[in-house]
């Protein structure tokens, strides 16, 4: 007999099959989304970072001890890839910047650009040692509570829910639509100078890209044995998004 994955209140309800996959990606996807549009128009993410939160806390709340290692909550078992998780992220961010830059300069229709607009706290020129701090306080909290929060969710709890059925390579594809779905929120669709708008091609670009960039974070999930892995990469990335916001995008 199998050990149980699912903690006993929610084993009848929650099982970790395709419908309870499909059911975290929409109730997670959903608040999130409009939380972030909602933060667009105030300035205020902090209710985002709550659901950061919620996702990290998921694993402990749903799942057994047996549950959380079947989600991939284990310690790395090729720990030598981890930084070139991290160095691969770094480099996909690298990479859309290039190409965003490329294609539109660091007009509002650059992702990274307009992500910049959300950093409200930051002044319009900063000083270089104010650069620097706001820079290590962005890529603190974008190396930690976003990579944890999606990565638990997108490539543990969710993407196991659908592999039990599906296998590992269909379920990574629909975790990685969710994942890239749920980032027009922060990019794609915009509010600027009090007005929505909707930004087909960049906005087709940043799904790409978030949906590329998140099969590498389950492929690092699996080279390493663990989701370790997929944080590292994820973390690598928001890292170098971070860099790029503050050295290359806000005015010297």
């Amino acid at each position: 007999m199998s050990t149980p994955t699912v903690r006993p209140p929610f084993r009848s309800l929650l099982p970790l099959n395709l419908g309870t996959g499909i059911l975290l990606l929409i109730i997670f996807g959903l608040v999130r989304v409009a939380l972030v549009l909602q933060a667009n128009v105030t300035g205020s993410y902090q209710a985002v970072g709550v659901v950061f939160v919620a996702m990290i806390a998921l694993p402990w709340v749903l799942l057994t001890r047996e549950g959380r290692k079947h989600v991939g909550m284990v310690r790395p078992t090729r720990r030598r890839w981890v930084l070139p998780a991290g160095l691969a992220g770094v480099a996909m961010a690298l990479g859309v910047h290039s190409a965003a830059t490329t294609l539109w300069g660091h007009s509002l229709s650059h992702p990274f650009a307009y992500i910049a607009l959300s950093y409200s706290s930051v002044p319009v020129s900063p000083s270089e040692d104010d650069r620097l701090i706001y820079f290590i306080i962005f890529a603190v909290i974008g190396m930690l509570f976003s990579p944890i929060g999606e990565e638990v969710l997108y490539r543990g709890v969710a993407h196991e829910s659908f592999a039990a059925q599906l296998g590992d390579r269909r379920a990574a594809l629909i975790d990685a639509a969710a994942f890239a779905v749920t980032h027009l929120a922060h990019f794609g669709v915009v509010y600027v100078a009090g007005v929505w708008a909707f930004l087909p091609l960049p906005a087709l670009f940043w799904v790409a890209a978030m949906f590329v960039a998140s099969l590498v974070f389950y492929g690092f999930r699996k080279l390493i044995g663990s989701l370790l892995g997929a944080v590292a990469a994820h973390a690598g990335f928001n890292l170098a998004m971070n860099w790029v916001i503050f050295y290359a995008i806000v005015p010297q």
